[in-house]
């Protein structure tokens, strides 16, 4: 919280640039700023709620330095040189290859994965459902058994990730399984109205395709399979076409090269069982401008869920919002879904909430409009052996700048080493 007082002094507008601190309420102040290079906070002694229960064990530190760099191979050599001492990782690729140096391996820096209990941002490969080619249930299917997560993963990722199969991956919410008897009492007054699989199968979640090839054929099978059930014959030129002849064109839009390399393979995959994929390169002003327009076949969208979801579904998932939310960049309208919808946002207990998200994530996932992407379930850490934590980390929380300390004596050490 902000002084009014002293925002109004100032004579400037709240969003306008200043160097000169606003008053705050915080347990830190602002100490130094050099701007583009480093911003310093102290810890304010005279907090007003040091003494406050729900404080004792926080803001440990007398001092935060936050380091700016424009490159990310120049922050990470600052961090091995010691420039500054707690670094959270999040790139695969330098987790994997990067942590082999002389600071490393002597002990002098830690590097450990802490459990991230947080629910997943829900990164997905999300399909256009205006268009008349994903009207059909199995067409959907088709696409997503081809995009190979296990080979993405363990070529691409280390094996370091997990795939967000579940709307609400990584909690209590997601579904499993066949439906409870909670589930049930839901979903069967609504039977007429849902997919058949969700009351007879398991919640739907692709097969897990082989990791040591990106082409999976039992995978492959089976979306062939079902592209012809739905009336997509091969032709002689090896094409995929309807009744009609059109061709079952599938373009993948996107704006970051970093994600040319786990596009390209999937547009492969689907080449390979006659479907003409491609993948559409644009600047993030066209790419944002074309998903407003609904003007794509599949974009990666995010579907951020919380662990006590309310009237914000109908934005997401809702019919009220397919032509008119940005959430709801599929252009999903279903009466089913629509119904659980309010099932969720009417609940007010736990005992109700519980099954009512468990049985929208079920029916959510089995319209397979998105294919899903990954998640990392840990928290990717490097610091130099002075930090240190509760031994019982909460779920939900790293809280680094919350209530990690500093051990004296493990900094005494590495000052006579020469490290600080």
């Amino acid at each position: 919280m902000f002084s009014r007082a002293s925002h109004e002094a100032s004579g400037l507008a709240f969003e306008d640039s200043r160097l000169t601190p606003l008053i705050g309420s915080g347990p830190y102040i602002l100490g130094r700023v050099e701007p583009g290079q480093r911003v310093i906070y102290q810890r304010n002694r005279d907090y007003w709620g040091n003494e406050l229960p729900i404080n004792r064990g926080r803001n440990n530190f007398d001092r935060i330095r936050i380091e700016y760099y424009g490159d990310a191979i120049a922050a990470f050599e600052g961090f091995k040189a010691g420039n500054y001492l707690f670094r959270q990782e999040s790139s695969s690729q330098t987790w994997a290859t990067g942590y082999d140096f002389p600071r490393l391996n002597e002990g002098i820096i830690l590097r450990e994965e802490l459990p991230d209990g947080s629910i997943t941002s829900g990164q997905s490969f999300a399909m256009n459902l205006r268009r008349e080619k994903f009207s059909d249930p199995r067409v959907r299917e088709a696409i997503a058994l081809m995009f190979n997560f296990e080979w993405t993963n363990q070529t691409l990722f280390y094996g370091l990730y997990a795939q967000n199969i579940s709307f609400w991956e990584n909690t209590y919410l997601a579904a499993q399984d066949l439906p409870s008897v909670a589930e049930l009492a839901i979903l069967e007054p609504l039977r007429d109205q849902l997919p058949v699989r969700v009351l007879t199968e398991d919640a739907f979640a692709a097969p897990a395709s082989d990791p040591d090839r990106s082409l999976d054929r039992r995978a492959a099978r089976r979306a062939s399979a079902l592209l012809e059930d739905a009336g997509w014959q091969v032709g002689n030129d090896g094409m995929r076409r309807n009744a009609s002849g059109a061709t079952l064109d599938v373009e993948f839009l996107n704006a970051s090269p970093l994600f040319d390399r786990i596009i390209n393979p999937y547009v492969e995959n689907l080449q390979a069982i006659g479907v003409n994929a491609m993948l559409t390169r644009v600047d993030p002003a066209q790419l944002q401008q074309r998903q407003r327009d609904a003007d794509f076949d599949i974009v990666t969208d995010h579907f951020p869920m919380g662990f006590e979801p309310g009237s914000g579904l109908r934005q997401y998932f809702g019919s009220i919002g397919a032509d008119e939310s940005l959430f709801n960049v599929m252009g999903l309208a279903d009466a089913g879904v629509d119904a659980l919808v309010e099932k969720v946002v009417d609940a007010e207990t736990q005992e109700d909430l519980t099954p009512a998200v468990q049985a929208l994530d079920r029916v959510l996932r089995a319209h397979v409009f998105r294919v899903p992407q990954w998640y990392n379930p840990n928290h990717w850490v490097a610091y130099y052996d002075m930090y240190r934590y509760p031994e019982n980390l909460p779920p939900y929380s790293l809280g680094f700048l919350d209530f990690w300390w500093i051990d004296p004596e493990a900094q005494a050490a590495l000052e006579e080493q020469g490290v600080l």
